[in-house]
């Protein structure tokens, strides 16, 4: 089995591939298939995309047009596990983050994993087992890894399908998601 890191290039090359158009189309699809999520009064993490990540826009619009309330990553500095601040379109305050994943940190007032109801989180790759493929630097296993003996939130990884492979190598401190959602359908595991 190949390395997480030669993993990760193919992964964004998979990504990075897809024309424009097919990308466009790909995602209004994966932002329809993820309103099933959508209830009232719930507390949705979403994440700020970075590179060639899908975006999440239009459901993000829906989402609070149907009172659900969004939140975002936030980054304590010298910290692995997150807080979520409620999602913003104004300024971020700043960007934190570890390389080149820099991101973008709004102010507001902060809760923990447990206090969501849904955690929508980003694909480099997913495997059909359910263990994802980040950016590598660590913060959502550490942040989950956090709460696996209280209720979590529903897991819930998105991407383009292309991101799909059958096999990922896998730690024990890895956390699998409860589903994928890309542009073909909603898979759970």
């Amino acid at each position: 089995m190949l390395n997480k890191k030669v993993l990760r290039k193919i992964c964004r090359q998979n990504r990075q591939s897809l024309p424009h158009q097919m990308r466009q189309i790909a995602t209004l699809r994966a932002n329809r298939v993820l309103k099933f999520c959508i209830k009232r009064g719930k507390n949705i993490a979403v994440y700020f995309p970075i590179g060639s990540e899908m975006r999440l826009d239009e459901f993000v619009r829906t989402a609070q047009k149907r009172g659900a309330k969004i939140y975002l990553p936030y980054i304590e500095p010298r910290q692995l596990r997150l807080w979520f601040t409620p999602y913003s379109t104004g300024k971020s305050e700043r960007l934190r983050g570890s390389g080149s994943l820099k991101v973008p940190q709004f102010a507001g007032k902060k809760i923990r994993v447990h206090r969501l109801n849904t955690l929508i989180l980003p694909i480099v790759g997913i495997d059909k087992m359910g263990y994802r493929l980040g950016q590598g630097g660590g913060y959502y296993d550490a942040t989950l890894a956090q709460t696996r003996h209280i209720v979590q939130p529903k897991k819930i990884a998105v991407g383009f399908a292309c991101q799909q492979i059958d096999a990922l190598p896998h730690e024990a401190h890895d956390c699998r998601v409860d589903a994928f959602v890309s542009e073909q359908s909603c898979y759970w595991f």
